[in-house]
């Protein structure tokens, strides 16, 4: 039986591309907000022994857990036969450990919270930092989605002579996947954090690529302020207007305009949060994830 695709608010997008890929259903629901701020949640379309999927990318997480919790107990109490999650952008996942004394590791918490009522979740790039795979917190079956061949084409089709720059260690790990696939040059500058907005980075020596087009790549670009940090320096270093490239373009406040300030020649981001700056689609790749865990599942 044809899976059921429902789309939280601000979704639609994912849901009907997921669908046409898979030849799904697109479902139809109804969420509104009481004028107390509480959830209204009525699905409309008879799903009783049909699978369904909630398709929700999880940035700004705390106005849309509500109601995606709503959606899957009343798919599951209306007869459901099993409920995944397709959540392009995972959030949640930085507060891995207890830094400071008394914190909460919310990353344990925001996984517990969705494992009770999914019955899987598909999703691109989690911010797995000091975690080998999902597993390690979630309950629930997880497929994950690398975006790096993807990024990998467009910088291929879009940036002559790239140099591919991460702009701390932890980014690492994607940066040389992309690099390689583009068959172009990478380094990683070296960041140290000083607060949530004060960000300091360390250039190592970089003359020889100076011709060369720099592309700035990072897996989450929220404040922007290490993004801003390295374009100050690879100006200072008298290299070109760098074309930055984030998988995740959350943007907090005005973190796209500063980066751009800055002297970003284009902000080119995946679609994995709705955004102006989405230049790369990784549609086929969520659809290629869901079907394989549905057809598992």
């Amino acid at each position: 039986m044809k899976p059921l695709i429902f789309a939280l608010p601000g979704n639609e997008d994912l849901a009907a591309s997921l669908a046409v890929r898979i030849r799904a259903e697109v479902g139809k629901a109804l969420v509104r907000r009481f004028p107390d701020g509480e959830t209204y949640f009525r699905i409309e379309t008879p799903i009783e022994g049909r699978p369904v999927i909630l398709c929700c990318t999880l940035d700004r997480p705390d106005a849309k857990a509500m109601p995606l919790l709503f959606a899957a107990q009343t798919a599951r109490a209306l007869g459901a036969v099993r409920i995944g999650l397709l959540a392009p952008y995972l959030s949640y996942m930085r507060q891995d450990r207890r830094f400071q004394p008394g914190e909460g590791i919310t990353s344990d918490y925001f996984a517990r919270f969705l494992s009770a009522f999914i019955d899987w979740l598909v999703t691109v790039d989690p911010h797995l930092h000091r975690r080998a795979s999902l597993s390690e917190i979630y309950s629930v079956p997880a497929e994950i989605i690398h975006a790096a061949p993807l990024i990998s084409r467009w910088v291929r089709e879009n940036i002559p002579s790239p140099v591919l720059i991460g702009p701390d260690r932890e980014s690492a790990q994607w940066v040389s996947e992309i690099a390689l696939g583009a068959g172009a040059p990478y380094l990683v500058l070296e960041k140290v954090r000083r607060g949530d907005r004060e960000v300091e980075l360390s250039v190592p020596e970089i003359g020889r690529w100076r011709g060369c087009t720099p592309v700035l790549v990072d897996d989450i670009i929220s404040t922007g302020r290490t993004m801003i940090e390295a374009i100050v320096h690879l100006r200072r270093a008298r290299f070109s207007k760098p074309v930055c490239i984030g998988i995740h373009p959350i943007f907090a406040d005005r973190a796209e305009e500063e980066v751009r300030q800055a002297g970003a020649s284009r902000v080119a981001t995946c679609n994995t949060i709705p955004h102006p700056s989405n230049a790369i689609d990784l549609g086929d790749l969520l659809a290629e994830g869901v079907g394989r865990i549905e057809g598992a599942a």
